[in-house]
């Protein structure tokens, strides 16, 4: 049977739900401010988890809380995914009869040792994951630093550790379980990278300064929304294209992604990359006038300076597509704007004590509200810890809301694909203990 058509409209007020996992987004929910017992959000929900979803609704939400949902509910689906003939492609499950799966007993192909345990943020709400599948971490990673440095030779020799330190191939396995192929996850590992090159090299450690940022990063955007120019011109700005590491990682990075990805897809993304951009440029004219903003202004830049390019590209990486006018509705671009909010905290918590151990002083959000609200650094960062926590709540109640409303089989895989990325974003803080420590606020 076919997918039934998406709505023209989504409605304007959505039914108010107590948490995705009252909706089935997620298995399980946790009290505020503590780990929920959930495993990957594409496992089944359990029976009996729907208990104790009657005070997940917050204070201040629209309308009367919605009656706690049945496991055979319509909701329960966008774990589970969608049923019947044709949709058994749609789940977020990764078949075990995929290439890579040869590889396995190949000495180059050895998977990576145990990653390390490390100490989640105590009281942050977050849904642990399964460890990442190693053969794939192992493949992804052995990839990314042949591209890194034999395509676009994204770094110079003496920062080969920082760039291992990253583990960007245990990150991107985690946070894109539904991914069919390793070739579909190194289409996000890349552009991870070339990300990073960008704010290394622009912004932060590696010989950044907010001084001239706007004209680099206008001139590095063109490697991913190309220049249409006049021939006598042209040759100049495709020279420039490789004059950099990186312009040359945004250009190879795009130019894997297209080929993947549909017309609108690609245009998805450089609009989210404009986003990025211009939260940059909003940090670093603070920096040059050495401002620290107001808290909402500061919440403000890190709608815009945050993680959104990453999760909004989990349908390419999981080889299917969100249509274009139901991911332009305002209700999805609201939960994945949420989803960024939440996961670009938990960057400023877990790189807290390292931002506080590099030259000048670095904004993140406990930081901003010690100083603009005149509070200790410890009470600053418990605070932070409870802005995240309700970003997430709030994250997690709207995208139940939204499936709810509009229970269409791409946008329910959307969802999950989301939420997945949300809950690898924070093992991978969580984990990489080579990058980030604790405060010893407790």
């Amino acid at each position: 049977m076919p997918s039934p058509a998406p709505p023209s409209r989504l409605p304007l007020s959505l039914p108010a739900t107590g948490s995705l996992a009252r909706a089935g987004l997620l298995p399980r929910t946790a009290a505020p401010g503590t780990p929920a017992d959930a495993g990957l959000p594409a496992e089944p929900v359990r029976k009996g988890s729907e208990g104790g979803a009657a005070e997940r609704v917050r204070e201040g939400s629209a309308g009367a809380a919605a009656p706690v949902t049945r496991p055979d509910s319509a909701l329960e689906r966008v774990l589970r995914g969608p049923s019947g003939l044709g949709t058994s492609g749609l789940r977020l499950r990764r078949s075990e009869n995929t290439p890579e799966k040869a590889l396995e007993n190949t000495p180059e192909y050895a998977p990576e040792q145990e990653p390390p345990v490390g100490t989640p943020v105590p009281g942050l709400y977050h849904h642990p994951v399964a460890e990442p599948d190693p053969v794939r971490v192992a493949e992804v990673s052995r990839r990314i630093k042949a591209w890194a440095v034999d395509e676009v030779q994204a770094f110079p020799p003496e920062w080969e550790d920082q760039f291992d330190g990253f583990s960007v191939g245990r990150y991107m396995v985690a946070c894109h379980p539904d991914a069919p192929t390793v070739d579909h996850l190194m289409i996000a590992t890349r552009l991870m990278v070339a990300e990073n090159a960008v704010d290394d090299c622009y912004c932060e450690d590696h010989g950044g300064s907010p001084v001239g940022l706007g004209s680099r990063l206008l001139l590095a955007h063109t490697a991913l929304d190309p220049l249409h120019t006049t021939k006598e011109y042209e040759p100049e700005w495709v020279a420039s294209l490789g004059s950099d590491a990186p312009r040359r990682a945004y250009r190879s990075a795009m130019e894997y992604f297209t080929r993947q990805s549909t017309p609108s897809q690609g245009d998805r993304f450089r609009h989210d990359m404009a986003r990025l951009h211009l939260g940059y440029l909003a940090e670093a004219a603070w920096a040059q006038t050495d401002e620290v903003p107001e808290v909402w202004e500061y919440l403000a830049m890190r709608q815009f300076n945050n993680f959104r390019p990453c999760p909004t590209i989990t349908d390419t990486v999981g080889g299917y597509e969100l249509p274009a006018d139901l991911h332009a509705q305002a209700a999805v671009q609201r939960v994945i704007a949420l989803a960024g909010n939440a996961t670009t905290i938990v960057n400023d918590l877990y790189s807290y004590t390292k931002e506080l151990d590099s030259p000048g002083r670095h904004l993140n959000l406990p930081v901003v509200i010690a100083e603009r609200e005149g509070a200790s650094d410890r009470d600053a960062y418990l605070k932070a810890v409870e802005v995240h926590n309700e970003l997430m709540h709030t994250f997690e109640t709207e995208a139940a809301a939204l499936a709810a409303a509009c229970p269409v089989p791409s946008l329910l895989r959307f969802l999950r694909g989301v939420a997945a990325w949300v809950d690898g974003n924070h093992y991978w803080h969580r984990t990489n203990t080579y990058r980030y420590s604790l405060p010893d606020f407790w």
